[in-house]
């Protein structure tokens, strides 16, 4: 059965790509990558036409994306999830650990935005949608956009790297205070810095470290083979380790721990920080309870 879901292009002075305007405006399509592989299928068709990624928007333009009931949404996913702020353009959820982002999967924090976030009464409105990725196990700050406007916006925030994140992560052997980190991942450009707030004393570890990370570009899995990379892995990480070094049954010990960035309707500086997880408070209670909600 052939289903379609129609979007009617925002009036506006500037002239965009549909694979860049398309961000967000249908509810079953969460991604860029997504709404390239539906043009490239020919599901997307703009005045009745079959669109391309050579496609144009500028304003008025019926949008439609025509699909199969195979593919349409699944029954709707129960989780409640931590929402640290909430607008009506945009919000930020603490991810939980042990859950995809978004994808195929049934259950994924994407699906389960609808019953935690009010819906928009802007114009624009969309089904809510992560506008970036955190890693299965990872945990923290996780942005999400709740407007056609707002979604563009934010990508192209994350596009222009205006949006700064900083995580903490609990590291395994000696360290030095702080560094830069630059190795190339993937054979492409990558940077991180740390800094060592905090070093214990380990039984099995000799030394575990809370460590402030920055990345400065957006490879996957940057932060977890950046710390291997100089020889102080991060604690629970199963696919990135030394020998003999590998906690298990505790998860990852690498938190999204706040995000800045300019509000792009508002023009506010935002700062936001999310709690980190009860196993990284109990490793170093004297700063994560000082830090965390500032």
């Amino acid at each position: 059965m052939g289903l379609v879901e129609t979007h009617i292009a925002v009036i506006s002075l500037e002239v965009k790509r549909l694979q860049e305007y398309g961000v967000g405006v249908f509810k079953r399509i969460t991604t860029k990558s997504a709404l390239k592989k539906a043009i490239k299928k020919k599901m997307v068709f703009v005045d009745g036409k079959v669109a391309s990624t050579a496609t144009f928007i500028k304003g008025g333009e019926r949008i439609e994306y025509r699909y199969t009931a195979d593919n349409s949404l699944e029954t709707r996913l129960k989780l409640n999830l931590n929402v640290i702020y909430e607008d009506d353009h945009l919000a930020v959820i603490n991810k939980p650990a042990g859950i995809l982002v978004s994808g195929n999967g049934f259950k994924t924090v994407a699906k389960a935005l609808n019953q935690n976030l009010k819906t928009s009464p802007i114009l624009d409105p969309v089904q809510p949608q992560p506008v970036h990725r955190l890693d299965y196990a990872t945990t923290g700050c996780l942005l999400v956009g709740k407007t056609s406007t707002s979604i563009i916006a934010l990508n192209q925030l994350f596009e222009s790297k205006k949006i700064h994140k900083n995580y903490y992560a609990v590291t395994i052997g000696n360290m030095k205070p702080s560094g830069i980190i630059v190795e190339p991942i993937d054979g492409k450009p990558a940077i991180s810095t740390f800094q060592v707030i905090e070093t214990i004393v380990s039984h099995r570890f000799k030394f575990l470290n809370l460590v402030k990370l920055t990345p400065k570009t957006g490879r996957r899995h940057q932060l977890r083979k950046h710390m291997l990379a100089i020889g102080n892995p991060i604690l629970g990480d199963a696919s990135y380790f030394l020998k003999d070094l590998l906690l298990t049954g505790k998860g990852l010990y690498l938190h999204a721990h706040s995000m800045e960035f300019l509000h792009p309707i508002y023009e506010e500086r935002m700062f936001i920080t999310a709690l980190s997880p009860k196993k990284i408070i109990k490793l170093f209670p004297n700063y994560i309870s000082d830090t965390n909600g500032s």
